[in-house]
């Protein structure tokens, strides 16, 4: 599907260098067809050597030459960046961003150019085993929504939804949702330190125990089990687990996630509103 097909990553940072290992590690790409752009040299020099990619330092050239654009910039630089765009892109290219809170709207008035895909993935993304939630322009057409397919399997999963505001709901749930495990596991291995465990031993006994939760619930889908129910398996009667869940229920631990994710999901629309009220940067 993108063989043959020239890419250009707007921004190499880390979520573009798990884009790029992704499409060369499932062979979907040569190296050749994939360029990069950003104003570090250093770091354009760094991944032409170790992914033998092309490295630009100004993003029209590299944009004009490709027919998918990958905007994976900060959403404080999406004026500057997307509109020095305009007029670059080939009529029939589209544009991928990961920009958070960027709406299509914005990206598409800015560049001019009305083939987009909006794209909200996450940090396993790195190792492969990303959720990626997206939607599109009608502009985009059945094969590059084919393609967009291809593209974001090249580095985990995709969920394809039919409504934009779905993306700022992904960016504070999955988007955002790594850091909330990782505080999670945090507190869990400090308050077995408290027990008495040597740090390493508290690091081992909870990343496991997440790990085998995780693929206990992925083994028992097939019996449409809910995570109520998987819950209640390990719930005895006046047991442990019904007395550490009843002091998380206590201290608001459902209650505080949900307001968690709702705040992240709020930042997410006040990072589009900001990136469209700044003025471009000198």
């Amino acid at each position: 599907m993108l063989s043959g097909i020239h890419i250009a990553l707007i921004g190499p940072g880390v979520m573009a260098e798990a884009m790029l290992k992704g499409l060369l590690k499932k062979g979907l790409t040569d190296p050749q067809h994939i360029l990069i752009s950003g104003p570090n040299e250093e770091r354009n020099q760094e991944l032409q050597a170790t992914y033998g990619v092309q490295p630009f330092s100004d993003n029209r050239t590299a944009a004009s030459q490709a027919d998918i654009v990958v905007l994976a910039i900060k959403p404080q630089r999406m004026q500057k960046v997307v509109g020095e765009l305009k007029g670059a892109l080939k009529p029939d290219a589209f544009m991928l961003s990961i920009i958070a809170g960027a709406a299509i709207a914005k990206i598409s008035r800015l560049s001019g150019h009305e083939r987009i895909v909006r794209c909200m993935p996450n940090t396993p993304a790195q190792i492969g085993e990303g959720i990626s939630v997206w939607c599109a322009s009608p502009q985009v057409s059945p094969a590059q929504r084919d393609m967009t397919h291809t593209f974001l399997n090249a580095f985990g999963k995709e969920i394809f939804v039919e409504e934009e505001d779905y993306l700022d709901k992904a960016t504070a749930l999955s988007g955002t949702g790594p850091a909330y495990v990782y505080l999670f596991m945090e507190a869990m291995v400090d308050a077995g330190v408290h027990l008495g465990f040597p740090r390493r031993i508290a690091e081992q006994l909870v990343i496991e125990t997440l790990r085998g939760s995780v693929d206990y619930y992925d083994n028992g889908k097939s019996e449409a089990k809910h995570l109520a129910s998987l819950r209640n398996q390990v719930t005895s009667p006046g047991g442990t687990s019904a007395e550490a869940l009843y002091y998380l229920e206590k201290a608001g631990f459902r209650t505080a996630i949900s307001r968690a994710i709702w705040a992240a999901y709020q930042r997410s629309k006040e990072l589009g509103r900001d990136a469209e009220s700044n003025p471009p940067e000198e």
